[in-house]
């Protein structure tokens, strides 16, 4: 197999472009150069090297320090010595599948998991989902689209230097709910919230636009910052973000489904309402996708360790 097997579509032998969708540039002569964020450390653990190979390849052309393991224990160790700010996890791995490596690395502390899976099946998915992943990209993937979606993560958890806060003064609260988000920190009746950070930004989101019906599609785009996407990664986040703040996760009365729209947080839930559903329609399929979404020119895709164009 050659060794560099994959090469970016772009015109002019150029190299694979970032997630700006440009090649990078230095600034022109004068002009004040924007704060440069620090290196995003991320662990990339896949048992076929072609993968791992051409992953970590794309993930440093964007300008991250890239660890790379072919088993859990191997992960396992190296995320013990270097913490990562992220980690892009195979769920199929020899020995220690994904999912338990998932679960000891949450348990040693919070880190962004984006999960790689061969299998299509909605279940599997879902289930890497459930145990904390905070996304999931299945095979075969353009590594292109991987790299945004990675960097769509670590926006999140890693701002950018000089960044601002949102407008909104003060914490959002509502509901016996608050966020902090200078703190990521959110608390229920005073208690805190163990939440990831997807959970975290849902419910932070909602917190700021209460009483206000949301698509699945329209949430995925404004908390996931995706325009398209599995709309059962919104479901499954909705779901586990119910378990933790509602009374009754069973009867849900904060976080709403309104039928045929989608999903509402309503702060006056708690105050003696059943927290049914709002009627007036047919909701969608969980696992629906959005449709008419298209990834960049290169149209690249891996296939287990090997390239279509």
């Amino acid at each position: 197999m050659p060794q560099q097997p994959y090469q970016p579509a772009s015109p002019g032998g150029r190299p694979p472009e970032g997630s700006s969708g440009r090649p990078a540039q230095p600034p022109p002569s004068g002009s004040p150069a924007a704060p440069a964020p620090a290196p995003a450390r991320v662990l990339v653990v896949d048992d076929d090297p072609t993968v791992a190979e051409v992953v970590a390849g794309y993930l440093e052309r964007a300008g991250h320090v890239v660890d790379r393991a072919g088993d859990g224990p191997t992960a396992l160790e190296l995320a013990g010595a270097h913490r990562p700010d992220l980690v892009v996890l195979d769920l199929m791995l020899p020995g220690m599948d994904g999912l338990e490596v998932c679960r000891r690395l949450r348990g040693a502390g919070p880190v962004p998991v984006v999960m790689l899976t061969a299998r299509g099946d909605e279940d599997d998915r879902i289930l890497g989902l459930e145990v904390g992943a905070d996304d999931y990209v299945t095979k075969p993937f353009s590594p292109r689209e991987l790299v945004l979606r990675v960097e769509s993560v670590l926006r999140r958890t890693r701002p950018a230097p000089g960044a601002r806060p949102p407008a909104e003064a003060g914490p959002p609260s509502a509901g016996g709910l608050a966020v902090d988000p200078a703190a990521r920190r959110a608390t229920k009746d005073g208690t805190e919230l163990a939440l990831t950070l997807r959970e975290f930004d849902l419910l932070a989101f909602f917190l700021r636009h209460p009483g206000r019906a949301f698509a699945r599609e329209e949430l995925m785009r404004e908390v996931w910052g995706w325009d398209f996407g599995d709309l059962s990664t919104v479901t499954v986040h909705v779901r586990r973000l119910r378990g933790k703040v509602e009374d009754d996760p069973a009867r849900p009365a904060l976080v709403q489904t309104v039928w045929g729209v989608g999903y509402r947080f309503d702060p006056a839930g708690r105050d003696g309402r059943d927290g049914q559903a709002v009627r007036g329609g047919c909701e969608g399929r969980a696992g629906s996708a959005v449709r008419g979404g298209r990834e960049g020119r290169d149209g690249s895709a891996v296939r287990g360790g090997r390239e279509t164009g």
